[in-house]
């Protein structure tokens, strides 16, 4: 089968396969996030694919993608006589630290697809991603980003 028919596999396969070999990514997936156990404290940093919708072009699919990277937040034990913590500001968590690791995660991938390998391959960025942080959105206390865009992928279908 030809890419043009395989679009959808072929975008999220890319996607999937980059995310993996991040040394910041311990598992990635793909559907419905109330079918992850996300109480399993191993598959963290997760990363996980959505495709939201796909607009149907001339010679084209162009796909809009939420990758969303989270990881677990956890107390740190600060010991507050020690003069070193900024609890005020930091918190006695590693949200910030998380915040800091997934953002960093998905903006390696933006720019694969502006400039990188991801877009020598045929995965080309469209407009502007945007990023929007979450904080304990699921069973665990995770945090995170949601990165969204939009990639152009040429299709070969012919014209009936």
């Amino acid at each position: 089968m030809s890419q043009g028919s395989q679009a959808f596999y072929v975008v999220t396969e890319a996607i999937k396969d980059y995310l993996i070999d991040d040394s910041f990514v311990n598992t990635t997936t793909y559907g419905s996030l109330s079918d992850i156990d996300l109480n399993k404290q191993t598959i963290f940093p997760l990363c996980h694919i959505q495709i939201n919708n796909a607009t149907l072009q001339a010679g084209a699919i162009l796909f809009n993608v939420s990758v969303l990277a989270m990881d677990l937040v956890y107390d740190l034990k600060i010991d507050s006589n020690d003069g070193t913590s900024d609890s005020t500001f930091y918190g006695v968590d590693n949200e910030q630290d998380v915040l800091n690791s997934t953002l960093f995660v998905l903006n390696k991938l933006n720019k694969q697809l502006m400039r990188g390998t991801l877009r020598s391959s045929g995965y080309e960025l469209q407009g502007t991603s945007s990023c929007e942080p979450f904080v304990d959105r699921f069973a665990n206390k995770v945090a995170g980003w949601a990165l969204t865009f939009n990639v152009f992928v040429q299709s070969d279908i012919d014209r009936c």
